[in-house]
């Protein structure tokens, strides 16, 4: 029989295990019934504004829940200590904050209770949801969104330069990084090709183009005209490479059939086609089968979206998403 003391230990252990499991997507059918139709309303608007904002809604949420699990954390601005904006992976390349933040009001006018100052519908679950509708709007697949997470009231910028894997990493290390997280060869292959749509900045890829022979030379030739080598770091370039800037954010499989013509952009890209078995086989699988891409993606990312939350009484529910309470 176990001690009185390791019972307490196992029934803290169940409990905080307790704790983490997210709700299903009816959480908020009685205290806020609009708030998925204002979130889809919202990021609808922002893409008709400008489509590329899709992307940028899909990898707040990948960069949120990749640091400490999606607790917005990413959305605390330079005023908080430690604000992830500034990590090596963030700072100057992260945008969408403002799309954010106005659905959360509009969500907030909506539900909050006259009188009432506590918030309704956290961060976290606005952001999730938001990368959801964002692909959906894209042409790419829906999945069913777990709802409940709290927002946390601190950033870790420290643990964002550690755990956001660079763009010149390699096929092993992207395999532990995302398999530290719990994802499978096949997620982390699925959830590169978010990168069918959104565009990287030169610093990012310049070394690919001027350093590596893994790629097709017309593709380097055209990038390198918008990369020089000593400047431009800022110029952006589409992730996925596409006969017309129409194309460039329809969410498709295009981006697996650009690996296997060397065609993509990053290095932490194009080594998932390197030449044979391992995620060379699931590139080929993807790049032949749109509906295996969009089945796989789904599902990896319903994974992400359950990465370390806050539920329960852990944390809080901001009242502005920059900001803690």
């Amino acid at each position: 029989m176990a001690s009185p003391s390791l019972s307490v230990v196992l029934l803290l252990c169940l409990a905080a295990a307790a704790s983490a499991v997210l709700s299903p997507p009816t959480f908020y059918n009685t205290s806020c019934t609009q708030a998925l139709a204002i979130i889809k309303t919202g990021v609808a608007a922002a893409i008709a504004t400008d489509r590329s904002m899709g992307a940028s809604l899909l990898r707040l949420h990948f960069h949120d829940c990749f640091v400490q699990g999606c607790d917005a954390s990413v959305l605390l601005d330079a005023t908080v200590p430690n604000s992830e904006r500034s990590a090596l992976g963030n700072a100057g390349s992260l945008r969408g904050f403002d799309v954010i933040e106005k659905i959360k009001a509009d969500v907030e006018a909506a539900c909050k209770k006259k009188g009432n100052s506590r918030a309704v519908v956290s961060c976290a679950d606005i952001l999730a949801v938001a990368a959801r509708d964002s692909v959906v709007a894209l042409g790419g697949p829906a999945w069913d969104v777990q709802l409940g997470r709290r927002d946390s009231d601190t950033a870790n910028v420290a643990l964002a330069n550690q755990d956001l894997p660079p763009p010149f990493m390699d096929v092993a290390g992207l395999i532990k990084s995302f398999g530290d997280k719990g994802f499978t060869m096949t997620d982390m292959v699925a959830l590169s090709g978010a990168h069918t749509i959104g565009r990287a900045q030169c610093k990012n890829f310049r070394s690919r183009l001027y350093g590596e022979d893994n790629i097709d030379s017309d593709y380097a030739t055209k990038l390198r005209a918008n990369c020089p080598q000593t400047s431009g770091d800022g110029n952006l370039a589409q992730l996925d490479d596409t006969p017309t800037t129409m194309t460039a954010d329809n969410f498709d499989n295009s981006y697996f059939v650009n690996l296997q013509l060397k065609k993509g952009l990053l290095h932490s890209d194009q080594v998932l086609f390197n030449g044979t078995g391992g995620t060379n086989n699931t590139v080929n699988n993807f790049a032949s089968n749109p509906p295996a891409f969009s089945s796989a993606f789904a599902s990896a990312m319903v994974t992400m979206g359950n990465l370390s939350p806050l539920t329960g009484s852990q944390g809080q529910i901001r009242r502005i998403c920059s900001k803690p309470n």
